[in-house]
């Protein structure tokens, strides 16, 4: 019987993807690292991996991200020489995009300060300003991202992207390389959907502030690590930011005792912005069993070297 093991000190992570795996293939034993025969494992299914739990598995062959990020499994030295696999969900990629316009239209409209001035029992009518005169930018230009931008420009908003290599999406102006100023310049809206990477960590950072729009706003979809901490409170509370929405945090759950909690302009979602279900990551990592028995080309093959 083919074993597959759950690396992860998610208990309810674990508690919804039993269930996913018994219904799709039942044949499957799937078991978590403590329990007999995990030893076994021939593919390693993982989000934040204990240390040293991928090095104790002597027969396995592939290494299972259960998202679309692989940066959680470790540094790429450190993990065996084994294929690496995310998950890829259409799913997960239209709640990405439902998030971001939500995002976008939110800061667009102004709806950040009617909701501060009802608290005061204020009535001030902001002004309404063209979608075609908002700039957003783009950081990253996967599935995700292309989705996010190219959702946007259909909206009509004036939509930049920025990648690694160069990426060509209609009605997005596309940017690639390590220079940011030209994407950067006068954006009024910057969503981060980077992988994390060493080039990435901190790319949202006091230079990356002072490049966009005075009173622009941040929303981060990618990482915590992404951000330089001190450097966004500098720009939230000097003004250089007028908000920020951050969905990931470098900390989850984030602290009751953070004092982003009660930073003005900082909006904070609990990791919500999109994710893979239990059924769609389950089949992608059996398809993925049933391929690497075949000799077949594997889904989502991954980079470590890269990060994504």
């Amino acid at each position: 019987m083919t074993t597959v093991v759950l690396l992860t000190e998610e208990v309810e992570l674990i508690d919804a993807l039993r269930p996913a795996f018994a219904q799709l293939a039942p044949q499957l034993r799937v078991l978590e690292a403590h329990e007999p025969g995990a030893e076994l494992a021939e593919v390693a299914a993982c989000w934040f991996p204990p240390a040293g739990s991928l090095q104790a598995l002597p027969r396995l062959r592939l290494i299972h991200s259960v998202s679309a990020g692989i940066e959680h499994l470790g540094e790429a030295a450190t993990l065996p020489q084994l294929p690496v696999c995310r998950v890829v969900d259409p799913e997960q990629r239209q709640g990405m995009v439902e998030f971001m316009r939500w995002a976008v239209i939110h800061y667009q409209r102004h709806f950040d300060l009617v909701l501060a001035n009802q608290q005061l029992a204020r009535w001030q009518r902001p002004p309404q300003q063209p979608a075609h005169q908002f700039k957003v930018g783009v950081m990253g230009l996967g599935s995700m991202g292309c989705a996010v931008a190219q959702d946007l420009a259909a909206a009509g908003y004036a939509v930049r992207g920025w990648s690694r290599s160069p990426k060509q999406l209609a009605s997005v102006s596309c940017h690639h390389g390590p220079q940011l100023t030209d994407f950067l310049s006068g954006l009024d809206l910057l969503i981060n959907l980077l992988p994390l990477t060493p080039a990435t960590q901190h790319i949202l950072n006091r230079t990356t502030f002072a490049a966009l729009a005075p009173g622009a706003v941040l929303v981060n979809g990618g990482r915590g690590q992404h951000v330089a901490k001190d450097d966004l409170t500098a720009a939230l509370a000097s003004g250089q930011l007028r908000a920020a929405l951050l969905d990931v945090f470098e900390q989850e759950p984030l602290p009751p005792d953070h004092l982003w909690w009660h930073m003005p302009g900082l909006t904070i979602t609990p990791h919500m912005a999109s994710a893979a279900s239990m059924h769609c990551i389950a089949s992608q990592i059996v398809e993925n069993l049933r391929r690497l028995h075949s000799g077949e080309a594997l889904l989502n093959r991954a980079n470590p070297a890269l990060g994504y």
